[in-house]
């Protein structure tokens, strides 16, 4: 470049401009105030490398700038990050911000190292956890100290670029992906072919049959038609390794890298020198399987997280809103994010519904089964909760928005699954430690071998040396726990139970004891008419329904039991209804006066004690509702939540696979009695306080229990939080919910049993993996030292082995459905 043109961009600097930006300590000439912005604020946010590292100047200023740099203001707008920026921390003035970001560029378990380690190092960052399966991101900085324009900087710094997730460019990327890795599959598979024309003829011909001319002739065609394969096919390995080796790190491509560059380069100048041996058609080999192997890993991969993608894809774009007036009944076409709290929008059959609501008019049923996991349609009647991502089926429904956009139960099913994918589990690091260091072992082994094959037959020493790096590239123990711990959290999910920690698959999976509250939880969480006592002239019919009667107006979930009860049947009219608050309720009935409510509150009426067959109902555990009148008692009711119908099968399966199973509720001992032995739980723990379920769990743990509870509402949250791996009900509180390692969104227990059958199986999956990696390891690389394995039979080798645990992974998916 001419000392007179601008250092930014190559153009010349016109007569009478006069600005520079300071760039290694030397003031650098800069054409234009826009390169002198541009080129200030690279130095400034310390991507001084890009000057240091650019072997070219482009054709045109604007492509010269950084894409990131060059786009500061449109990605640190308020506006622009509404879609994939959130605030964290408590209230307004909060600095905190989290950014779900999709990469692109990454190959291996190392990018994903280089990345975070990177990221981590920027002033301001406070957290980055990045997904290999997903090549998901998650970054949380403090906005005071850096802007998300200076993280995308820096990203793209070391080689890769981030875009801010959303549905639409992860699909382009993953198309993008596959189309360019098709390509390169093919060019590498056609330059084999070719080369196999060439290389076929050379191995069969006797001694004397071919002439050099016609064999260096063979030799130069081979090589025309491998360079094509080598630089652009496997264009990747060389890139990513150079930026690895640039940047002191060691990645999977380095011995690839290593291996494909040095079998190519000993073959050209075999060519040039018309002597030694050339291995075009071992490289043209076992470039076109490592690709392959790549490109059905990818596919297989893009598949395992395909479960989270159609999450985000179920909230429809446009919505048909109500107008505004009663009297005017056209529907106005809008955006779904436009939609507010208090809007009614028409949801026709075969629709999705566009937010969370409550149904005003219509009846139908919604297909949920992506939501909850539970397979068969829910009915959908005035009055009744419809979740947004639901698909309407039968009949058109006008619903009345309550929660939209991040509100949303979609939305926080989606933000859990992404936070349980950003997570790095303890096995999957120490996964990764063990891949870094191999890689670096297996380059000195690589050495080694170099070294003494050149003692034993130098004529063999490269194309062993070759197989050495690539036949053991970790590629396979890198994969083995991420893609099964995806493929797993997957399965769960369409099963109705969310993992929202990345620990909670290893965890559920190695857990002994099963802890369960109990209202909520084993039992429905809804009030019923368990038991009937008359005690007067009234039957046991006549007497539930005056008891309804007198509760027609009751919000109280007792009051609500007792109608229930009483669905679909005539009740008696009653005069002067009234609400006694914390006693119950009182009406004329027949000329008497009548209540309902603690049977002390209708003992006052009357003042006659109850008979002793009414004791043991008291003493059951439940709740007793009396009914009375001035007379003397009509009835009692026993009213309480019963076990939910699944919660016998699930508590029998989780005891014949050898797991112990307790009851620990903050209810009465009777009550709890009665559900423990309903569904056949022996050990039973009751008017336990939040402190007491919280010191009982400790208490397993001491004696080396792995404790996983299961609880709903919010005084189960210490508990949650104290057990290795939770498991929070879907309908319960918003804290017990955000405490869980799982959700169990469908509310079914057999879909927990479901769950622990994965996360067994995932557990057995990965030991496979890893044992497979290992021992493929254990006996590829003594062959491949000892020249038993050609660099084509390595390339298979490689790409065999991740395939093979990739395959293994993709079981799972089938798992939760058996």
């Amino acid at each position: 470049m001419d000392p007179g043109d601008c250092y930014h961009c190559g153009q010349a600097v016109a007569t009478g401009v006069d600005l520079s930006v300071n760039i290694d300590g030397q003031a650098r000439g800069m054409c234009c105030g826009g390169c002198q912005a541009v080129a200030q604020a690279i130095i400034d946010n310390g991507l001084g490398d890009y000057y240091r590292n650019r072997d070219a100047l482009p054709n045109a200023p604007r492509e010269a700038m950084p894409a990131i740099v060059e786009g500061l203001q449109l990605y640190d707008h308020a506006d622009f990050q509404k879609g994939f920026v959130r605030v964290r921390g408590e209230g307004p003035d909060s600095s905190e911000r989290e950014a779900s970001l999709i990469l692109e560029g990454i190959t291996c378990s190392a990018c994903i190292w280089l990345n975070e380690q990177h990221l981590s190092r920027l002033p301001g960052v406070t957290a980055v956890d990045i997904n290999y399966a997903t090549r998901r991101a998650r970054v949380c900085w403090d906005e005071r100290r850096v802007r998300l324009s200076e993280i995308l900087a820096a990203i793209a710094a070391i080689g890769y670029r981030a875009y801010p997730y959303d549905t639409a460019k992860s699909e382009e990327l993953a198309r993008k992906e596959r189309r360019a890795a098709l390509w390169r599959v093919f060019v590498a598979g056609f330059g084999m072919m070719q080369v196999m024309m060439y290389a076929v003829p050379v191995y069969l011909a006797g001694d004397g049959e071919m002439t050099p001319a016609v064999e260096q002739l063979m030799r130069w065609a081979s090589l025309v038609l491998t360079l094509p394969v080598v630089l652009y096919s496997a264009a990747p390995f060389f890139r990513n390794a150079w930026r690895d080796l640039r940047l002191a790190r060691v990645g999977m491509d380095v011995p690839v890298a290593l291996g494909v560059g040095a079998a190519f380069a000993a073959s050209v100048w075999a060519t040039l020198t018309a002597g030694g041996e050339v291995y075009f058609d071992s490289v043209t080999m076992f470039v076109f399987f490592l690709l392959s192997g790549r490109f059905l890993e990818m596919t297989a991969r893009q598949r395992a997280v395909s479960v989270t993608e159609a999450l985000a894809r179920l909230m429809p774009v446009v919505a048909a809103r109500m107008p505004a007036y009663p009297d005017q009944r056209d529907l106005v076409q809008v955006m779904a994010a436009d939609l507010r709290a208090g809007d009614v929008v028409l949801v026709k059959p075969g629709e999705t519904i566009p937010a969370d609501g409550r149904v005003i008019e219509g009846e139908s049923t919604a297909n949920e089964a992506l939501l909850t996991g539970e397979s068969a349609p829910v009915r959908k009647r005035p009055g009744v909760p419809v979740t947004g991502g639901a698909v309407n089926i039968e009949s058109p429904l006008l619903v009345e928005v309550a929660q939209v956009g991040e509100g949303t139960r979609l939305s926080a099913i989606v933000r859990l699954m992404e936070r349980a994918a950003m997570e790095k589990p303890r096995i999957v690091e120490l996964a990764d430690r063990i891949a870094s260091r191999f890689i670096i072992c297996l380059l000195f082994l690589a050495v080694g071998v170099a070294v003494a094959w050149s003692f034993i037959d130098p004529r063999q020493a490269l194309w062993i040396t070759v197989s050495v790096l690539v036949v053991s590239c970790p590629c396979a123990l890198s994969l083995a726990t991420p893609v099964a711990l995806t493929v797993a959290g997957g399965a769960m999910a369409r099963a109705g139970l969310l993992v929202t920690r990345s620990h909670a698959i290893e965890t559920l999976a190695r857990a002994t004891h099963f802890v369960f509250d109990k209202t909520g939880t084993l039992t429905t969480g809804e009030m019923h008419v368990l038991e009937v006592l008359p005690l007067g002239t009234l039957g046991r019919e006549q007497s539930l329904a005056l008891a309804a009667a007198l509760e027609q107006a009751s919000e109280h979930p007792i009051g609500k039991a007792l109608r229930v009860a009483m669905a679909g049947r005539d009740m008696p009219a009653v005069e002067g209804l009234a609400n006694e608050p914390g006693c119950g309720m009182k009406a004329q009935y027949g000329g008497r006066q009548v209540r309902v409510g603690r049977p002390d509150y209708v003992l006052k009426l009357h003042g006659r004690p109850l008979p002793d067959s009414a004791q043991l109902l008291l003493d059951g555990g439940d709740t007793v509702v009396a009914l009375g009148d001035d007379t003397g008692w009509i009835a009692l009711f026993r009213i309480g939540d019963e076990p939910r119908p699944e919660a016998a099968a699930m508590v029998a399966a989780l005891h014949a696979a050898g797991s112990h199973v307790a009851l620990l509720s903050g209810d009465a001992a009777a009550a709890a009695r009665r559900v423990a032995q309903a569904l056949g739980i022996d050990e039973v723990h009751a008017d336990a306080s939040p402190q007491a379920k919280h010191a009982y769990v400790r208490h397993l743990q001491a004696g080396g229990a792995v404790v996983a509870m299961v609880g709903d509402g919010v005084n189960d949250a210490p508990v949650l939080a104290q057990a290795q791996v939770s498991v929070a009900m879907g309908g319960g509180a918003q804290l017990a919910r955000t405490q869980a390692d799982l959700v169990l969104l469908s509310e079914d227990l057999q879909h927990l049993w479901r769950g622990v059958v994965v996360a067994r199986r995932t557990l057995r999956v990965i030991r496979q993996n890893l044992w497979w990696s290992f021992a493929y390891n254990l006996v590829a690389l003594p062959l491949a030292m000892t020249g038993f394995i050609a660099p084509w039979m390595a390339g298979i080798g490689m790409s065999g082995s991740s395939l093979l645990v990739v395959a293994n992974s993709l079981r799972l998916q089938h798992v939760a459905e058996s």
